[in-house]
């Protein structure tokens, strides 16, 4: 891979993020990366060299500043880890409130757009034309967890935003796949290992997997040629609930 290949991690200041971000870094990448958190952005951008810029992707007008600076200062963008998102508090469907509704489609769907979009544009528009796009999907993609219906439905809808990624972006070289995740051993899972709610009511604890193999799986599909895509890959914890969760 040339070396002055550009990647854009969003969601990047902790978690799988950040993993993916100092890996990229590894595989030769300059990486972009966007958070919420001015100070944190800062502290990362200088220990491990990224180019940060603090953005919120839940508004359309900050993703926007970011890529004029993506634009300005990289010139191209070849890979982007639609990475941004986060957890609702556990709520019965009938209890959801509109707020909390709101806010994850606002932050786990729309952010996801915005930030795709942004690399689309770029992408398409860039000579040599053509680039990737990884989101980050999730088990809830494909099943629900009980009283999670706001992440569940982000999470669906993300299946569909990259299928028609991947299909608008075939004129332009743009490649889009997905990766699903079940149960990575992060600060967002930490709670797993003393009990979550299954479907039948009862509480019981749910392994876990080294965040390394999500952060590997990903550098692995952001290092394929453009003539090739991961469409769809999900990565789990063996024995999690997962196959036949119900």
């Amino acid at each position: 891979m040339a070396v002055d290949k550009v990647a854009l991690v969003s969601g990047a200041t902790s978690g799988i993020g950040l993993g993916v971000a100092r890996g990229l870094v590894e595989d030769g990448w300059r990486v972009v990366i966007c958070g919420r958190r001015v100070e944190r952005v800062g502290e990362l951008s200088t220990a491990h060299g990224f180019d940060g810029h603090v953005c919120d992707v839940s508004k359309p007008e900050s993703v926007a500043e970011m890529f004029a600076g993506i634009a300005q200062r990289h010139g191209r963008l070849d890979l982007v880890f639609n990475n941004a998102g986060r957890f609702a508090p556990a709520a019965n469907f009938g209890d959801l409130d509109a707020a909390t509704w709101r806010d994850m489609i606002d932050t786990n769907l729309n952010g996801a757009f915005y930030v795709a979009q942004g690399a689309f544009r770029i992408m398409r528009d860039q000579n040599p034309q053509g680039g990737r796009i990884i989101n980050n999907g999730s088990i809830s993609a494909y099943v629900p967890r009980p009283h999670a219906a706001s992440y569940t439905t982000s999470k669906h809808a993300i299946t569909g935003l990259t299928k028609s990624i991947a299909l608008d972006g075939r004129p332009y070289n743009i490649a889009c796949g997905q990766i699903d995740i079940g149960n990575a051993a992060t600060d967002m899972t930490s709670n797993m290992s003393a009990g979550s709610l299954q479907a039948n009511g009862t509480m019981a604890p749910e392994p876990t997997f080294d965040v390394a193999h999500v952060i590997d799986a990903v550098r692995y599909m952001a290092g394929l040629p453009l003539s090739a895509n991961v469409q769809f890959m999900t990565v789990m914890a063996t024995t999690m609930p997962y196959i036949g969760r119900g």
